[in-house]
């Protein structure tokens, strides 16, 4: 049976319960990536090790940048045989961390929770089939608790 014939049937038959588990597993990634997104894990990086595309283009990489000149090449090779200024030596403070393109979307996007929903909606091919997987078990249960009629 083709996809879309699966959650056809999945609706035709559980109704109810479907839509309240689709919800449930939505809620479930919405709050685990929030979580996530909040404890500073770079939710980008994690979504490009497992090849899922966030949808968000990162300013640079869409086009490469124009070769420099031969005035701006002379000037590079300049400043590489200067020593290092003392400012650069001696920085005082705490080090920074390293830049998370994670955290620079959550302070420019509105917050950890529109990024969360927009990761959500980035993982919709991954919360259909355990939709698909979770309804008949969990209408299986209802119907024993006697919540639902089977």
């Amino acid at each position: 049976m083709a996809f879309s014939g699966r959650i056809k049937h999945l609706v035709k038959k559980y109704g109810k319960v479907a839509a309240g588990v689709h919800i449930s597993v939505s809620c479930a990634s919405i709050a685990g990536l929030y979580t996530a997104i909040n404890n500073n894990v770079d939710v980008e990086g994690v979504f490009r090790r497992f090849g899922i595309s966030s949808g968000i283009a990162i300013e640079g990489e869409a086009s490469p940048a124009p070769a420099p000149g031969p005035a701006a090449r002379d000037e590079a090779l300049r400043d590489a045989a200067l020593p290092p200024r003392p400012s650069d030596v001696l920085q005082e403070g705490p080090e920074r961390p390293p830049s998370n393109r994670t955290m620079e979307l959550v302070a420019s996007s509105g917050g950890a929770l529109a990024l969360a929903v927009l990761c959500n909606k980035a993982l919709l091919p991954v919360r259909v089939p355990l939709t698909i997987a979770l309804t008949p078990p969990v209408a299986r249960a209802l119907s024993r608790w006697r919540v639902v009629k089977s």
